[in-house]
């Protein structure tokens, strides 16, 4: 009976979880797919400049992510650190709103990285906290659905604002998406957070654990940085489709199609990862990621587009709820937290120089080559796990 009422109670906190991301995913989603629209069409930034943006941003508040993680396995308040975290979502809105060049639009980005950089390592180990131990992929599955339909009912919300105010009504969109970011800090109050009672005692160094991690962790750690040197800011998929001729409208529509697939396929392919193992479904998710960029690369007209942004949502869908359980999983108890930032760390920091390459490829070489590149180093990343990655890695 007990285990049964924990079970439900584990699987409501999840659910609540979802649903803050689902708000604030609703509300970062109205304003994200605007945004190199908005500095390209508005304030006249070019390719290289979004990239230095998108760079900077996601960078600096990645290196906040593995701080949080340690912070939250060390004191055990995974939950205010997260609702900080959040906080800072209406804060971004707010500096959107007001800023007047793209240093402006800049520190926004800042600012909401930053936000994300708190966030998300302390809500990734709640949902682990709260998930059964054979289910741990379904349940950030369930994680990554919400989020996603957040994320679609925003993007579809902006379609809807952008086609009917017209299309310099940038700022109106910023103002009604400060709504759902407040809704979010709301669901705070359902979730009640799994502490763990712990002798007092003297915490190891940072780093000391972090040495003696498994060598599997390693690896893919490791794997995931090179990966994502060729993984520049979805701002590049969207300038890629305004570059086929696809309109602004349209673009944000086309983005919703990439969010509203991975959060239909997030569960399915959560489960799946149960079953049949983290390697396979890993390794999947980087040739899908190939395929992807291939597609965008060689893209002529608008159908190729539309597939390309589908079979993005596919691949975020894979690749999502196996990355996760597989980290939580392989690392010690004591440092999930610590690992799982860690992970966002090491991607966020990649995204600097990815974005800045994708941003010199583009005005330099062609609006292909940031694609192609992604594409090769996918291919390479696939190729390193499939041979280095043992098939039972959580053993």
């Amino acid at each position: 009976m007990n285990e049964n009422k924990t079970v439900k109670k584990g699987i409501r906190n999840i659910i609540f979880l979802g649903l803050v991301s689902f708000f604030m995913d609703l509300s970062s989603e109205m304003v994200y797919p605007l945004i190199p629209i908005y500095l390209t069409s508005v304030l006249g930034a070019t390719p290289t400049i979004i990239g230095v943006i998108e760079g900077i941003a996601e960078s600096i508040a990645s290196l906040l992510k593995v701080f949080s993680g340690y912070i939250s396995d060390k004191y055990q308040k995974k939950k205010p650190i997260a609702f900080v975290g959040y906080a800072t979502g209406v804060v971004y809105k707010l500096a959107m709103i007001f800023a007047g060049s793209w240093l402006g639009i800049l520190f926004a980005r800042i600012v909401d990285r930053f936000g994300k950089g708190i966030r998300t390592a302390p809500r990734d180990v709640m949902v682990a906290d709260n998930a059964e131990a054979k289910a741990i992929g379904k349940s950030f599955g369930i994680h990554k659905m919400l989020d996603m339909a957040g994320s679609a009912a925003g993007v579809l919300l902006a379609y809807i604002l952008f086609t009917r105010l017209g299309q310099s009504s940038y700022k109106t969109v910023f103002w009604i998406s400060i709504i759902p970011a407040i809704l979010s800090l709301c669901m705070f109050f359902f979730i009640k957070e799994q502490k763990e009672l712990r002798q007092i005692k003297q915490r190891e160094k940072f780093w000391t654990g972090i040495k003696d991690l498994n060598g599997q962790l390693k690896l893919y750690l490791c794997v995931a940085f090179l990966f994502t040197l060729g993984n520049s800011s979805n701002s590049f998929l969207l300038l890629r489709a305004a570059d086929v001729g696809i309109s602004s409208a349209n673009i944000i529509f086309l983005y919703f199609i990439f969010n509203i697939t991975t959060s239909i396929l997030s569960v399915p392919f959560g489960k799946w990862s149960d079953k049949i193992g983290r390697k396979n479904v890993l390794i999947l998710g980087y040739a899908i990621f190939a395929l992807v960029y291939f597609v965008f690369a060689v893209a002529s007209n608008k159908v190729m587009i539309v597939l390309a942004f589908f079979l993005y949502g596919v691949y975020t869908a894979v690749i999502n709820g196996a990355e996760k359980a597989f980290i939580t999983e392989i690392s010690p108890k004591e440092l999930k937290g610590t690992l799982l930032g860690l992970h966002s760390t090491l991607v966020g920091i990649a995204l600097l120089p990815a974005s800045v390459i994708a941003g010199i490829l583009w005005d330099n070489i062609g609006n292909y080559a940031p694609f192609l590149f992604g594409a090769i180093l996918s291919i390479a990343a696939a190729t390193i796990l499939n041979f280095g990655l043992k098939e039972k890695s959580n053993l």
